[in-house]
């Protein structure tokens, strides 16, 4: 099998749809030996920021020298951005062994009579089997979609569940009402588990609460007042949390301070089971996280920023974040997919644009650039099917002085952020 077979062979299992319940999951991982059952796992749910919240906890515990792996969906550019170990995508190689060893696996549940895992079922195992092999410290496992029926929740136990913040999306499959949506994200706290939760809506705070009573759950809130945001600009943030002072990071937006003290409150409650976590650890490590595609600047002069917000907490997130940039006109460049709250967020961003710029998102879901552009009673709308001829023209109009903004969709952030890599390092398309 080569790479392509072997991408290919994931990506096939889509056909397979999304089955609720967690049977099939745990099916496949027995006939795999139980790897998960070996693992020492931080569990992250929510909505928005558990990207983000996963990249500063797996940086504090290597910053400490342990071997840390990440599991994240879905990727921006490569499949393997997925998997990876103290900040190393798994290669091509490895990932081409993997599948090759669940594709008999796989067969003999189907001749079973069982059910053909989803191809997100299939992804979670891999990775559970490859951050066995590897004999990693921890994994910070990020949920795909809800929590409670979500493949990764297949695990027994977690040493730290961290609930990130709750809003509406995936509607459709989580619930119309925050509460119901909360019900999903808290399916991941354990019976007698250790759990960390941003301070949410009184009624997804109400749910989760109830939870962690119903389970004997161990509950700690982050609490907005102990944070102090110091300095905020295009480049880095400062902040203090409770004891921890002057803690510096380069992800931009005043929510990532959040995301970063949600994140210290996970790693800090390892140390109630032995492992020792210094200041000086946080420090570094919350420094050093990166996380592509969240309010990244690719270019300054313009500026070029691309971000994946793709519901209306987060783009109203990215809209106050623009206050962080100097900057004259605002080219937004905008494509979205149809089953997301499209109008909500197109009425928070758009007012903020000066140019605006429709694209479509490779995506059986996405909507064509004529039709985005229908729903946006603004002149100076621009619609350009082609991402790559979006790009081009955007930056083509932008001055010195400007911002071009991409955003609307983490399908189309990937190849934008692509795209934008051969123009800036390698000078054109």
């Amino acid at each position: 099998m080569n790479y392509e077979e072997a991408i290919n062979y994931i990506h096939g299992t889509y056909k397979f749809g999304v089955k609720l319940g967690l049977e099939n999951i745990k099916r496949l991982l027995s006939y795999m030996g139980n790897p998960q059952k070996k693992l020492k796992i931080i569990h992250v749910a929510g909505t928005n920021g558990k990207g983000s919240t996963s990249a500063f906890i797996s940086n504090i515990l290597q910053q400490a020298g342990y071997k840390v792996a990440l599991y994240t969906s879905p990727f921006l550019e490569e499949f393997e951005e997925r998997m990876r170990i103290n900040g190393e995508n798994i290669s091509k190689e490895k990932l081409i062994y993997y599948v090759e060893y669940i594709k008999p696996i796989i067969s003999r549940m189907v001749e079973e009579g069982y059910n053909h895992p989803t191809e997100f079922e299939v992804v979670t195992a891999i990775a559970f089997k490859y951050f066995y092999d590897e004999k990693v410290d921890f994994v910070v496992l990020e949920v795909g979609l809800g929590g409670r029926f979500d493949a990764t929740n297949a695990i027994d136990s977690s040493l730290v569940s961290v609930i990130t913040t709750i809003d509406y999306d995936h509607t459709d499959r989580l619930g119309h009402t925050l509460g119901e949506i909360a019900y999903e994200k808290a399916g991941i706290i354990k019976q007698n588990g250790v759990v960390v939760s941003f301070y949410q809506h009184p009624q997804a705070m109400k749910v989760i609460m109830e939870a962690c009573e119903v389970r004997n759950a161990y509950l700690t809130v982050l609490e907005k007042s102990n944070v102090v945001i110091k300095e905020q600009n295009a480049d880095f943030q400062v902040f203090d949390y409770k004891k921890h002072k002057d803690l510096k990071i380069t992800i931009l937006g005043e929510h990532q301070i959040y995301n970063a003290a949600l994140a210290i409150e996970a790693v800090k409650k390892l140390e109630m089971y032995g492992y020792k976590i210094t200041e000086e650890d946080i420090k570094k490590g919350l420094y050093k996280a990166k996380w592509a595609g969240r309010l990244e600047v690719m270019r300054k002069q313009p500026y070029v920023v691309i971000d994946g917000a793709h519901n209306p907490q987060g783009i109203s997130v990215l809209k106050n974040s623009l206050k962080l940039f100097n900057y004259d006109r605002l080219i937004l460049v905008v494509g979205m997919l149809k089953d997301k709250d499209t109008q909500n967020m197109l009425n928070i961003i758009v007012p903020k644009a000066d140019v605006i710029i429709t694209t479509m998102p490779i995506s059986e879901r996405a909507y064509r650039a004529s039709e985005l552009a229908q729903k946006i009673d603004k002149e100076n709308v621009i619609p350009i099917e082609n991402i790559e001829e979006a790009v081009k023209y955007a930056l083509d109009i932008a001055k010195e002085e400007d911002m071009v903004l991409f955003c609307g969709s983490l399908y189309m952030i990937g190849h934008v952020r692509s795209l934008l890599k051969k123009v800036i390092f390698k000078g054109g398309f």
